[in-house]
């Protein structure tokens, strides 16, 4: 057989144990959110990680606080606990989302505001950062 038919034999079956030897060695899929809030027409965004299973951590400054509401609210970002405070009329408007599991479940959440004191007021700790 010649040479380079033996390294092309060689380098072939190389490339398809690699794959498999990296799948199984690959690391469980991280828990938890990528959470980013956006201006109107994505003029300038904004995104943090974070992880809320085993337990907070992630990028969030407010990590703990945030997995906290997320809980309580059974990852219904729609029925997150208010912290009403008062907001101007403005409208400026931004848009919060979350993409993430939570306790194995798929959340996939996309919500437009009309400026960021009424998301604030809606979401509070988990979009504060």
């Amino acid at each position: 057989m010649r040479p380079y038919i033996v390294a092309a034999t060689a380098l072939a079956a190389l490339g398809t144990a690699v794959p498999a030897h990296a799948a199984a060695e690959a690391p469980a899929r991280e828990r938890g959110f990528f959470l980013t809030v956006s201006g109107a027409d994505n003029a300038w965004v904004r995104g943090v990680k974070l992880r809320c299973e085993p337990r907070p951590g992630g990028h969030h400054p407010h990590a703990a606080k945030a997995c906290g509401a997320i809980h309580r609210a059974k990852a219904d970002f729609d029925a997150l606990a208010d912290d009403p405070h008062a907001c101007t009329k403005e409208y400026e408007p931004v848009t919060a989302s979350a993409v993430g599991t939570h306790q194995g479940r798929l959340i996939v959440w996309r919500k437009t505001y009309p400026n960021a004191c009424a998301l604030d007021v809606d979401t509070a700790h988990v979009f504060r950062f």
